[in-house]
């Protein structure tokens, strides 16, 4: 399933004004409504206050995902808005929130829709692609930017797929949030990357809705230096027994990957050791 079918035209408003969080959600609870994806709009926003209620979604850099995955939802849905000015999102960096991506996931719908949503975290951490969609003048052309951005993405990863593996990674990571929608795959993202930036290779495991991707093998856990355990829910921790690992919340994997990476490189994560 591609970003673009789980993005309505009718779920995307460009330049709105709004003068609170509360008024940023009930806007995308509005937006996702007029989809037709949801069956029970308070029961949908209970959803997502109660996400919000466990970390704000506003991750910082300028966005915020609120999602919930309830049974008010009929089908898999985006809605999304741009607002120019700003709002407080109450984002992690405290900065205020401009780009917004609201998702809605069936409570038992499968899971087929869940990598598109992994696909749309992902891109969200290219600052280039966000100052894009901020200037989109239409929600037509912000979707043809998206569907661009996603078929990028796709000839990369094929690409990534013929390459030789990756073997004699450096550094490992986990990563977990509460609904495994979007943080999860954010933060393996954003740690992969500063892994190649800093000539430092890791391969990040992540604990989604839909199970274990790219599981951490007993062999490479052996052989790294470190694990960085990015996550906000219960993960497997026996297997790390004995090596160095930082236990963090989800979003410092999203917000300070290159710093968790040094800890590990110079040595400064502690030796963890399973009860």
């Amino acid at each position: 399933m591609k970003i673009t079918e789980l993005l309505d035209l009718k779920g995307i408003e460009l330049n709105v004004s709004v003068g609170s969080k509360d008024e940023a959600i009930n806007k995308l609870i509005d937006l996702m409504c007029a989809t037709g994806k949801i069956s029970d709009k308070d029961a949908y926003k209970e959803g997502i206050l109660a996400r919000e209620a466990l970390t704000s979604t506003g991750i910082g850099e300028g966005i915020a995902i609120p999602h919930a995955q309830v049974a008010a939802v009929k089908a898999p849905g985006l809605a999304a808005m741009t607002v120019p000015d700003g709002v407080d999102y109450e984002s992690l960096d405290g900065q205020p929130a401009h780009l917004f991506f609201m998702i809605a996931a069936p409570a038992d719908g499968g899971s087929t829709h869940l990598q598109a949503l992994a696909k749309l975290s992902a891109l969200l951490m290219d600052e280039g692609f966000r100052k894009d969609l901020l200037n989109a003048k239409t929600p037509e052309e912000f979707l043809s930017m998206i569907d661009k951005k996603e078929a990028e993405k796709d000839a990369e990863e094929a690409k990534e797929a013929e390459a030789p593996v990756t073997t004699g990674y450096k550094v490992l990571a986990v990563t977990a949030c509460p609904t495994g929608i979007a943080h999860t795959f954010m933060a393996a993202e954003n740690l992969t990357k500063a892994g190649e930036k800093l000539g430092y290779p890791l391969k990040a495991e992540t604990n989604g809705s839909e199970g274990i991707g790219n599981a951490l093998t007993a062999d490479e856990i052996k052989a790294c230096d470190g694990i960085i355990v990015a996550a906000d829910k219960n993960v497997e921790m026996a297997r790390f027994d004995g090596k160095p690992v930082l236990i963090v919340p989800v979003t410092e994997g999203i917000r300070h990957p290159e710093e968790l990476i040094n800890k590990i490189k110079n040595g400064e994560a502690p030796i963890y050791h399973a009860s």
